[in-house]
């Protein structure tokens, strides 16, 4: 953390730099809600809004956005082993139906099965079941969280310092470190 304790976190304005935004905590909604008012694209997700901030209040071209991902036909019930995961897939609450009645209650949309979903047009729901089955070790392994999860990995890093500590603790801890510069 940053040893300018002293230092309180300014207004979300355009008078900002962009060095300056990165060095705070913000939320999605505040961003989103500076990207409106300064006639930017608020869509997309924490980590693409803030780049798109931060290089219009340096005078910057905005970053080159990702190509847009085409959701196109989504599967409907009924489905079965034999069904083929179409291009563009959500994990859907059909799918999702479907793996809780093969797997079992313990089926939930992991990072590896949200993965093969968006990856693996052409595949069976079968052959994603076995996927679920293969991933299990792999998936108890401790991971990363990412950068747009935050609060999540601070969350977790709290817990691990202090496993005794109670839920308003925590998040008194997160209100006073999203108040500090980073850095």
């Amino acid at each position: 953390m940053s040893t300018n304790a002293g230092e309180s976190r300014p207004a979300l304005t355009v008078a900002l730099t962009g060095a300056e935004l990165l060095r705070w905590y913000w939320t999605l909604a505040e961003l989103s809600a500076l990207a409106r008012r300064m006639g930017l694209a608020a869509g997309g997700g924490k980590t693409a809004v803030t780049a798109r901030i931060a290089a219009a209040l340096d005078g910057l071209p905005a970053p080159a956005a990702p190509a847009p991902r085409r959701a196109g036909r989504q599967l409907a019930a009924p489905v079965d082993g034999s069904t083929v995961i179409p291009q563009g897939q959500r994990c859907s609450q059909v799918l999702r139906e479907y793996f809780v009645r093969e797997i079992g209650p313990a089926f939930h949309f992991d990072a590896f099965m949200r993965e093969y979903v968006a990856r693996q047009a052409g595949r069976t729901l079968a052959e994603a079941v076995a996927h679920w089955h293969a991933t299990r070790a792999q998936a108890a392994e401790p991971r990363e969280v990412d950068a747009q999860f935050e609060f999540n990995r601070f969350l977790r890093d709290w817990h691990a310092r202090y496993p005794d500590g109670a839920r308003a603790e925590a998040l008194a801890a997160w209100r006073a470190h999203r108040a500090r510069p980073r850095g």
